[in-house]
């Protein structure tokens, strides 16, 4: 899928040129995509150069949870819900555990730290995929759920509002968190169909009944703290819990003696490998991005959607942060550009700048997740996760929007 995604960037791309050649005598387009193409390699290279030192303390400190039974530990604690919605992974695989951890973090919105535990989750689940250049369903499943991008403290984006101005920068908090659940709910639901899961299983509606029940309580305590305050506590109890996870990590390895240095530095081998790894797919979604970009077709899509509302007769106040949602699954980078533009340019308390930082925080970026996954194992055929993840998308884009209007319009 994602083979035929690339190509469709890259011609798309050029015929919108070619397009405004023809009909609108603006040579400017095919210059702009082939410029794009340089600093979109060198963006893929870095964002890799970038990832290598993060990769290698985490899955470090990955190595030392393994060798001193910590991560195995975790495995027993989620196998239950875990073994229902990954039926191909065994109960005890360590995989189980890495999976765990890497959707904590996302939901403490702990970005550097997620994504080495989500590439150490895929190299163990391509341990027990018979088929290794195509995407198993324990891989498809874990890979919609970090789509989705599920959130309990988006520290991120109130960090972005309080720098742009904002008068209460944890004002999208709510918004925010519901719609990333609305959208990792049916992420799981699309996959299960798939996958033909049985989600009326009492364990998996136990699990998700708990998880309801669990935001909605994190909500109403956060909620009923001072507005100002809100931000604060997030980013002190996501700072909080992973320090606790590094020294209960080095604190059980070192009671089991375990030698825990040399553990620390084979795991930072491997994520070193790992990060060399995915430069050269995180250079190509990159550059297909990039010229999409250039070609002047998010404009003309934008565009054409307010059009479209228009004569409809709905509100498109909206249609202000659709750049915000259209970039979204192509670049958390240029997502964030979009966001704070749209700030910038129509103030942070708005109803557009709000919407655009709610839809930020509402879904992760699809493309980006895909490439350097399913690239750090060597996959080819992603089968269905494209449509999985983009279908978990758009829930979480549309969710952000009506709650957009709910909360502040």
């Amino acid at each position: 899928m994602l083979n035929y995604i690339w190509i469709a960037f890259i011609i798309l791309s050029f015929f919108i040129a070619l397009f405004q050649l023809v009909f609108l005598g603006n040579t400017q387009a095919f210059i702009d995509i082939v410029n794009s193409t340089f600093p979109s390699a060198k963006a893929g290279f870095e964002i890799s150069l970038g990832l290598t030192g993060v990769l290698s303390m985490w899955l470090g400190i990955m190595k030392i949870g393994e060798k001193g039974g910590v991560i195995k530990a975790l495995s027993h604690l989620v196998a239950p819900f875990f073994s229902k919605i990954f039926p191909d992974i065994p109960k005890d695989h360590p995989a189980m555990g890495s999976m765990f951890m890497n959707i904590s973090a996302n939901m403490l919105g702990l970005d550097n730290a997620a994504t080495p535990m989500g590439l150490k989750a895929m190299k163990e689940m391509q341990e027990v995929n018979p088929q290794k250049d195509t995407a198993s369903n324990p891989m498809i499943m874990f890979l919609v759920l970090n789509t989705a991008g599920m959130t309990l403290i988006p520290v991120s984006v109130m960090v972005y509002r309080a720098q742009m101005g904002a008068a209460n920068p944890a004002d999208v908090f709510l918004p925010i968190v519901l719609a990333t659940y609305f959208a990792a709910l049916v992420g799981i639901i699309s996959v299960a169909i798939y996958q033909k899961i049985n989600l009326f299983d009492r364990t998996i509606l136990l699990t998700l009944g708990g998880m309801t029940s669990f935001i909605g309580g994190i909500i109403y305590l956060l909620s009923g703290l001072p507005k100002d305050q809100i931000a604060l506590y997030s980013s002190f109890a996501a700072s909080f819990i992973l320090l606790t996870i590094i020294t209960s990590f080095v604190g059980t390895a070192a009671i089991r003696k375990i030698n825990v240095y040399d553990a620390f530095i084979e795991g930072a081998k491997e994520g070193f490998q790992t990060a060399i790894g995915i430069v050269p797919y995180l250079i190509a979604i990159l550059v297909a991005i990039g010229m999409f970009r250039a070609s002047g077709a998010m404009t003309m899509l934008t565009e054409g959607v307010a059009w479209l509302v228009g004569l409809t007769g709905i509100n498109t106040e909206f249609v202000g942060a659709l750049p915000t949602a259209i970039m979204k699954p192509l670049s958390g980078s240029g997502a964030r550009g979009m966001m704070l533009d749209t700030m910038k340019l129509n103030g942070p308390d708005s109803f557009v700048g709000r919407l655009s930082c709610i839809i930020q925080g509402s879904t992760d970026t699809t493309f980006y997740i895909l490439a350097v996954y399913f690239g750090s194992v060597g996959i080819k055929n992603t089968r269905y996760a494209v449509v999985c993840g983009l279908l978990a998308d758009i829930v979480g884009i549309t969710a952000a929007i009506l709650l957009g209007y709910l909360f502040f319009h």
